[in-house]
């Protein structure tokens, strides 16, 4: 069965009435025009609050999207970006995805608790692979249902896990649980984004949706091409970089 009909299969049994749309292009973006897909990124676990203070700085500097850290800095990055625009981010079940609905949801109402305005949380992998998708659904729909008017979410779906059929599925039930956004990668598993994954992940969610690219998008030519493939936000640790050409 050919991509096509995989989507075409999983639309009818899940997701009726979806409709596709064009793929996002980027043109053509100076250095310093890629800043506002940027979520700039720290996430090491070796993390010390000087170095998430630096990052806070650099954001409202260049004027990124946001801020990516994990939980325990949330509430810090909350109070380092208020007012500047930038947007803190705080990512939930991370990186594994393997904790329970339950867990997840209240991680990511804790976060938003403490000011975080977009939850990257990562997918059940697991559940992808056992075929459970009502599990996945309900996992992913916990976690919106928890930060529903205070933070948007971002589905971490990890492609380098999944077959292209298992993708596909991934992202159409991250839509039909009210994700705004679906996204490649956490950058800690075997791989990160590929155009090809970010061009599949456009077409089937289509406009009404985000898709994020992260996992190894270090330069401004790797933001580009991901631009161009349909992404619309950027995870990545190499924002200054990128900006700077």
């Amino acid at each position: 069965m050919d991509i096509e009909q995989i989507k075409k299969q999983v639309m009818e049994e899940v997701f009726e009435g979806f409709t596709g749309g064009r793929p996002v292009t980027a043109g053509e973006l100076a250095p310093a025009d890629v800043a506002r897909y940027i979520d700039h990124t720290i996430l090491k676990p070796e993390a010390s609050r000087q170095a998430v203070a630096k990052v806070c700085g650099e954001a409202k500097q260049y004027r990124f999207a946001s801020v990516c850290v994990n939980p325990c800095y949330i509430g810090f990055v909350a109070g380092e970006l208020a007012g500047s625009g930038v947007a803190p981010c705080c990512v939930v079940g991370f990186p594994l995805g393997a904790c329970t609905p339950e867990a997840k949801a209240f991680e990511a109402k804790d976060a938003a608790a403490n000011g975080a305005k977009e939850i990257d949380m990562v997918i059940n992998v697991g559940a992808i692979k056992s075929g459970d998708w009502a599990l996945v659904k309900r996992d992913i729909a916990g976690v919106v249902e928890a930060v529903r008017g205070r933070a948007i979410v971002k589905v971490i779906i990890e492609t380098c896990l999944l077959t292209d059929e298992e993708k596909v599925k991934a992202c159409v039930v991250s839509k039909l649980a009210g994700a705004q956004f679906v996204k490649t990668s956490t950058g800690f598993s075997t791989g990160g984004a590929t155009a090809e994954d970010v061009r599949l992940m456009r077409e089937t969610v289509g406009q009404n949706i985000g898709v994020k690219a992260s996992g190894g998008v270090k330069t401004y030519e790797d933001a580009l091409v991901m631009l161009r493939a349909g992404a619309n936000r950027l995870g990545t640790s190499a924002g200054v970089a990128i900006v700077s050409g």
